[in-house]
Protein backbone atom coordinates (compact mmCIF):
# COMPACT_ATOMS: atom_id res chain seq x y z
CA UNK A 1 0.00 0.00 0.00
CA UNK A 2 1.31 3.42 -0.95
CA UNK A 3 1.96 5.80 1.96
CA UNK A 4 1.32 9.42 0.98
CA UNK A 5 3.83 10.83 3.47
CA UNK A 6 6.57 8.48 2.28
CA UNK A 7 6.04 9.05 -1.44
CA UNK A 8 5.54 12.84 -1.31
CA UNK A 9 9.32 13.60 -1.39
CA UNK A 10 9.77 11.22 -4.34
CA UNK A 11 6.95 12.89 -6.25
CA UNK A 12 8.45 16.27 -5.44
CA UNK A 13 11.77 15.02 -6.76
CA UNK A 14 10.15 13.86 -10.01
CA UNK A 15 8.59 17.30 -10.46
CA UNK A 16 11.96 18.98 -9.82
CA UNK A 17 13.77 16.75 -12.32
CA UNK A 18 11.04 17.37 -14.90
CA UNK A 19 11.38 21.11 -14.28
CA UNK A 20 15.12 21.00 -14.96
CA UNK A 21 14.61 19.01 -18.17
CA UNK A 22 11.95 21.44 -19.36
CA UNK A 23 14.13 24.43 -18.52
CA UNK A 24 16.93 22.94 -20.63
CA UNK A 25 14.53 22.29 -23.51
CA UNK A 26 13.38 25.92 -23.53
CA UNK A 27 9.81 24.90 -24.37
CA UNK A 28 7.46 27.55 -23.00
CA UNK A 29 4.37 25.36 -23.48
CA UNK A 30 5.96 22.63 -21.37
CA UNK A 31 7.00 25.21 -18.78
CA UNK A 32 3.35 26.30 -18.39
CA UNK A 33 2.32 22.68 -17.85
CA UNK A 34 5.10 22.20 -15.31
CA UNK A 35 3.99 25.28 -13.34
CA UNK A 36 0.46 23.86 -13.29
CA UNK A 37 1.67 20.50 -11.93
CA UNK A 38 3.93 22.23 -9.38
CA UNK A 39 0.86 23.95 -7.92
CA UNK A 40 -1.71 21.16 -8.35
CA UNK A 41 0.29 18.14 -7.16
CA UNK A 42 0.80 19.34 -3.55
CA UNK A 43 -2.94 20.03 -3.30
CA UNK A 44 -3.77 16.57 -4.65
CA UNK A 45 -1.30 14.97 -2.23
CA UNK A 46 -2.89 16.82 0.70
CA UNK A 47 -6.34 15.55 -0.30
CA UNK A 48 -5.05 11.98 -0.57
CA UNK A 49 -3.43 12.37 2.87
CA UNK A 50 -6.79 13.52 4.28
CA UNK A 51 -8.33 10.20 3.28
CA UNK A 52 -11.86 9.45 2.09
CA UNK A 53 -13.29 12.96 2.75
CA UNK A 54 -10.42 14.51 0.80
CA UNK A 55 -10.82 12.05 -2.06
CA UNK A 56 -14.56 12.70 -2.19
CA UNK A 57 -13.91 16.45 -2.34
CA UNK A 58 -11.30 15.96 -5.06
CA UNK A 59 -13.63 13.75 -7.09
CA UNK A 60 -16.54 16.21 -6.75
CA UNK A 61 -14.46 19.15 -8.00
CA UNK A 62 -13.00 17.18 -10.89
CA UNK A 63 -16.29 15.67 -12.10
CA UNK A 64 -18.04 19.05 -12.05
CA UNK A 65 -15.28 20.85 -13.97
CA UNK A 66 -14.80 17.97 -16.43
CA UNK A 67 -18.55 17.54 -17.06
CA UNK A 68 -18.93 21.26 -17.78
CA UNK A 69 -15.90 21.16 -20.08
CA UNK A 70 -17.32 18.21 -21.98
CA UNK A 71 -20.70 19.88 -22.36
CA UNK A 72 -19.08 23.05 -23.70
CA UNK A 73 -16.85 21.03 -26.02
CA UNK A 74 -19.87 19.16 -27.44
CA UNK A 75 -21.88 22.42 -27.59
CA UNK A 76 -24.96 21.20 -25.72
CA UNK A 77 -27.37 23.53 -23.86
CA UNK A 78 -26.66 24.53 -20.27
CA UNK A 79 -29.16 22.07 -18.68
CA UNK A 80 -27.38 19.22 -20.49
CA UNK A 81 -24.15 20.29 -18.83
CA UNK A 82 -25.55 20.78 -15.34
CA UNK A 83 -27.62 17.58 -15.08
CA UNK A 84 -24.71 15.16 -15.77
CA UNK A 85 -22.52 17.19 -13.41
CA UNK A 86 -25.14 16.94 -10.65
CA UNK A 87 -25.65 13.23 -11.33
CA UNK A 88 -21.90 12.60 -11.07
CA UNK A 89 -21.68 14.52 -7.80
CA UNK A 90 -24.50 12.34 -6.45
CA UNK A 91 -22.67 9.17 -7.52
CA UNK A 92 -19.40 10.33 -5.93
CA UNK A 93 -21.08 11.16 -2.62
CA UNK A 94 -23.03 7.91 -2.67
CA UNK A 95 -19.86 5.92 -3.31
CA UNK A 96 -18.39 7.57 -0.21
CA UNK A 97 -21.38 7.52 2.15
CA UNK A 98 -23.59 4.65 0.93
CA UNK A 99 -21.69 2.55 -1.63
CA UNK A 100 -24.38 -0.15 -1.70
CA UNK A 101 -26.66 2.32 -3.53
CA UNK A 102 -24.21 3.46 -6.23
CA UNK A 103 -25.90 1.50 -9.04
CA UNK A 104 -29.34 2.95 -8.24
CA UNK A 105 -28.02 6.51 -8.07
CA UNK A 106 -26.05 6.11 -11.31
CA UNK A 107 -29.17 4.72 -13.00
CA UNK A 108 -31.22 7.64 -11.71
CA UNK A 109 -28.63 10.03 -13.11
CA UNK A 110 -28.86 8.37 -16.53
CA UNK A 111 -32.65 8.67 -16.47
CA UNK A 112 -32.35 12.37 -15.58
CA UNK A 113 -29.98 12.91 -18.51
CA UNK A 114 -32.48 11.28 -20.87
CA UNK A 115 -35.43 13.19 -19.39
CA UNK A 116 -34.12 16.69 -20.07
CA UNK A 117 -34.25 16.69 -23.91
CA UNK A 118 -37.35 14.44 -23.89
CA UNK A 119 -39.33 16.83 -21.70
CA UNK A 120 -38.28 19.81 -23.82
CA UNK A 121 -39.47 17.98 -26.96
CA UNK A 122 -36.21 18.52 -28.84
CA UNK A 123 -36.83 16.77 -32.16
CA UNK A 124 -33.76 18.08 -33.95
CA UNK A 125 -30.98 17.69 -31.36
CA UNK A 126 -32.51 15.46 -28.68
CA UNK A 127 -30.58 12.31 -29.55
CA UNK A 128 -27.26 14.16 -29.66
CA UNK A 129 -27.98 15.73 -26.27
CA UNK A 130 -28.83 12.38 -24.70
CA UNK A 131 -25.71 10.72 -26.08
CA UNK A 132 -23.52 13.61 -24.92
CA UNK A 133 -24.91 13.36 -21.39
CA UNK A 134 -24.55 9.58 -21.20
CA UNK A 135 -21.01 9.86 -22.54
CA UNK A 136 -20.17 12.25 -19.71
CA UNK A 137 -21.60 9.88 -17.11
CA UNK A 138 -19.80 6.81 -18.44
CA UNK A 139 -16.51 8.61 -19.00
CA UNK A 140 -16.27 10.38 -15.65
CA UNK A 141 -17.97 7.93 -13.27
CA UNK A 142 -14.69 6.03 -12.55
CA UNK A 143 -13.69 9.04 -10.45
CA UNK A 144 -16.29 7.88 -7.93
CA UNK A 145 -13.92 4.98 -7.23
CA UNK A 146 -11.17 7.21 -5.83
CA UNK A 147 -12.31 6.55 -2.27
CA UNK A 148 -12.34 2.76 -2.63
CA UNK A 149 -9.00 2.70 -4.45
CA UNK A 150 -7.34 5.08 -2.00
CA UNK A 151 -3.61 5.46 -2.50
CA UNK A 152 -3.67 2.95 -5.38
CA UNK A 153 -5.30 5.76 -7.35
CA UNK A 154 -2.39 8.02 -6.38
CA UNK A 155 0.07 5.45 -7.71
CA UNK A 156 -1.91 5.28 -10.97
CA UNK A 157 -1.93 9.08 -11.16
CA UNK A 158 1.86 9.13 -10.89
CA UNK A 159 2.32 6.19 -13.28
CA UNK A 160 0.20 7.61 -16.12
CA UNK A 161 1.80 11.05 -15.67
CA UNK A 162 5.28 9.51 -15.95
CA UNK A 163 4.13 7.52 -18.99
CA UNK A 164 2.82 10.66 -20.71
CA UNK A 165 6.11 12.52 -20.17
CA UNK A 166 8.28 9.59 -21.30
CA UNK A 167 6.12 8.96 -24.38
CA UNK A 168 6.23 12.67 -25.28
CA UNK A 169 10.04 12.71 -25.39
CA UNK A 170 10.76 9.11 -26.45
CA UNK A 171 8.50 9.06 -29.53
CA UNK A 172 10.39 11.71 -31.54
CA UNK A 173 13.74 10.22 -30.48
CA UNK A 174 12.96 6.57 -31.24
CA UNK A 175 10.67 7.30 -34.21
CA UNK A 176 8.94 4.34 -35.87
CA UNK A 177 5.30 3.80 -36.92
CA UNK A 178 2.57 6.22 -35.93
CA UNK A 179 0.32 5.04 -33.11
CA UNK A 180 -3.06 6.07 -34.52
CA UNK A 181 -4.71 8.49 -36.91
CA UNK A 182 -6.54 9.83 -33.86
CA UNK A 183 -3.24 11.25 -32.59
CA UNK A 184 -0.74 11.51 -35.47
CA UNK A 185 2.02 12.97 -33.29
CA UNK A 186 2.31 9.83 -31.18
CA UNK A 187 4.36 6.77 -32.11
CA UNK A 188 4.30 3.15 -31.00
CA UNK A 189 7.87 3.47 -29.76
CA UNK A 190 7.02 6.35 -27.43
CA UNK A 191 3.87 4.63 -26.18
CA UNK A 192 5.72 1.41 -25.39
CA UNK A 193 8.49 3.34 -23.63
CA UNK A 194 5.88 5.22 -21.64
CA UNK A 195 4.10 1.99 -20.71
CA UNK A 196 7.35 0.47 -19.43
CA UNK A 197 8.01 3.63 -17.43
CA UNK A 198 4.49 3.44 -15.95
CA UNK A 199 5.05 -0.15 -14.81
CA UNK A 200 8.40 0.83 -13.32
CA UNK A 201 6.75 3.71 -11.45
CA UNK A 202 4.11 1.37 -10.03
CA UNK A 203 6.83 -1.02 -8.88
CA UNK A 204 8.79 1.83 -7.29
CA UNK A 205 5.71 2.90 -5.32
CA UNK A 206 4.87 -0.65 -4.25
CA UNK A 207 1.60 -0.71 -6.18
CA UNK A 208 2.47 -3.10 -9.01
CA UNK A 209 -0.18 -5.77 -9.56
CA UNK A 210 -1.42 -7.18 -12.83
CA UNK A 211 -4.60 -5.00 -12.76
CA UNK A 212 -2.62 -1.79 -12.09
CA UNK A 213 -0.04 -2.75 -14.73
CA UNK A 214 -2.74 -3.27 -17.37
CA UNK A 215 -4.51 -0.09 -16.26
CA UNK A 216 -1.42 2.11 -16.55
CA UNK A 217 0.30 0.46 -19.54
CA UNK A 218 -2.80 -0.12 -21.69
CA UNK A 219 -5.65 1.88 -20.18
CA UNK A 220 -3.65 5.11 -20.02
CA UNK A 221 -2.73 5.27 -23.74
CA UNK A 222 -6.25 4.18 -24.74
CA UNK A 223 -7.70 6.96 -22.58
CA UNK A 224 -5.53 9.50 -24.33
CA UNK A 225 -6.65 8.25 -27.75
CA UNK A 226 -10.28 8.23 -26.63
CA UNK A 227 -10.17 11.90 -25.73
CA UNK A 228 -8.44 12.66 -29.03
CA UNK A 229 -11.35 10.93 -30.79
CA UNK A 230 -13.90 12.99 -28.86
CA UNK A 231 -12.08 16.26 -29.58
CA UNK A 232 -11.76 15.44 -33.27
CA UNK A 233 -15.46 14.67 -33.40
CA UNK A 234 -16.16 18.01 -31.72
CA UNK A 235 -13.59 19.76 -33.96
CA UNK A 236 -11.71 21.35 -31.06
CA UNK A 237 -8.00 21.35 -30.17
CA UNK A 238 -8.35 21.38 -26.38
CA UNK A 239 -11.11 20.42 -23.98
CA UNK A 240 -10.97 23.85 -22.34
CA UNK A 241 -8.82 26.83 -21.43
CA UNK A 242 -8.64 26.73 -17.63
CA UNK A 243 -5.10 25.30 -17.54
CA UNK A 244 -3.29 28.49 -18.55
CA UNK A 245 -2.35 27.58 -22.11
CA UNK A 246 -2.15 23.84 -21.39
CA UNK A 247 -5.72 22.98 -22.36
CA UNK A 248 -8.52 21.91 -20.08
CA UNK A 249 -8.85 19.56 -17.15
CA UNK A 250 -9.96 16.69 -19.38
CA UNK A 251 -6.73 17.07 -21.35
CA UNK A 252 -4.79 16.42 -18.15
CA UNK A 253 -6.80 13.46 -16.80
CA UNK A 254 -7.79 11.57 -19.97
CA UNK A 255 -5.23 8.80 -19.38
CA UNK A 256 -6.08 8.57 -15.67
CA UNK A 257 -9.82 8.19 -16.34
CA UNK A 258 -9.37 5.08 -18.46
CA UNK A 259 -6.73 3.69 -16.09
CA UNK A 260 -9.14 4.06 -13.18
CA UNK A 261 -11.90 2.36 -15.19
CA UNK A 262 -9.64 -0.57 -16.07
CA UNK A 263 -8.40 -1.15 -12.52
CA UNK A 264 -11.95 -0.95 -11.14
CA UNK A 265 -13.19 -3.50 -13.69
CA UNK A 266 -10.26 -5.86 -13.07
CA UNK A 267 -10.65 -5.47 -9.34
Amino acid sequence: MVDVVEVAPWIGGLIAVAGLAIAVSGRRDLLRRWCLWAVAVPIVLALFWWGEPGLALLAVVVVVVAALELGAMLDVPRPDRLVPAAALVAVVLTAWLAPEHVVQVAGGGALAVVAVPVLTGDVEHGLRRVLAGLLGLAWLVPLAGLGSLGTTALALFVAVSVADVVAYFAGPLLKGPRLSRLSPGKRWSGTLAGSLAAVAALAAFGALTWPTAVAAAVGGPVGDLFESMVKRGAKVKDSGTMMAGAGGLLDRIDSLLMALAVVLVLG
